[in-house]
């Protein structure tokens, strides 16, 4: 189920542009976000010359005015990262995936107010955008990632006296549901803000037939670790990027 997951993830988080090399996904977005500006070394090709497949990627990423990327998970051939390794590429951005098997004791969230759509809109790219601190072409770069994808979205925000407090994306592709750029204004951290919105974004997924859901996230980002811990969420592998 762990490769199932790392498929949810690419769909759900899509690219401007992916090409396949032997079995490698390589996938472009202007340079916004590891995720979608990264090679994914998740299925075996026919060539198994390490270095000249990674050759070859790094030639595609050179013309294309891009940093050289490499996702490393459990999928990826066994050497590759020490390969990586060898060839000066370091080390970015330690990550977890994790799981929540069952939607179906999940808490009633204690704040109602909120809106959930499952269309991109201004309001929520706007907050999602103010609370990240994106500039204007990351937040250009993530309208076009979002709109054209083709799996349910809900894009969530809380609010609290009618300011905006949290907002996030769940993404629903058979019956899981992804949570991404959950986020909670600097200045409303620490009050329970982030679970409220998480549960939101769980019961409108359940709503529509999910039964499960992931995610991924920074191990150093312990606030967020703490919260999904508290909802039963449990880590399932890790990951993280070789960058040259």
């Amino acid at each position: 189920m762990s490769k199932k997951i790392e498929e949810y993830s690419l769909n759900a988080w899509p690219a401007l542009q992916t090409l396949i090399q032997d079995g490698w996904l390589l996938r472009f977005a202007d340079g916004y976000t590891k995720r979608s500006n990264s090679i994914n070394a998740i299925y075996h090709g026919i060539d198994d010359n390490l270095d000249r497949k990674i050759m070859n990627c790094e030639q595609i990423y050179s013309r294309a005015g891009q940093d050289i990327i490499f996702k490393i998970t459990p999928f990826v051939p066994e050497s590759l990262d020490q390969v990586l390794e060898c060839r000066g590429y370091g080390v970015l951005d330690l990550s977890s995936v994790q799981t929540l098997d069952s939607l179906t004791d999940i808490k009633v969230p204690s704040i109602t107010e909120m809106e959930i759509s499952e269309c991109l809109n201004d309001k929520w790219l706007d907050t999602m955008s103010e609370m990240n601190g994106l500039s204007d072409r990351m937040k250009s770069v993530t309208r076009k990632l979002l709109t054209g994808s083709k799996l349910r979205q809900g894009y969530c925000i809380v609010y609290v006296n009618a300011v905006p407090v949290a907002c996030g994306l769940g993404v629903v592709e058979g019956d899981h549901v992804g949570l991404y750029d959950i986020v909670t204004d600097r200045h409303y951290r620490n009050k329970g803000y982030g679970e409220q919105l998480i549960l939101h974004i769980l019961h409108w997924a359940k709503s529509i037939g999910a039964t499960k859901s992931y995610l991924l996230v920074v191990k150093n980002n312990t606030a967020a670790i703490q919260c999904y811990k508290k909802l039963n969420y449990e880590e399932q592998y890790t990951y993280w990027y070789r960058h040259k």
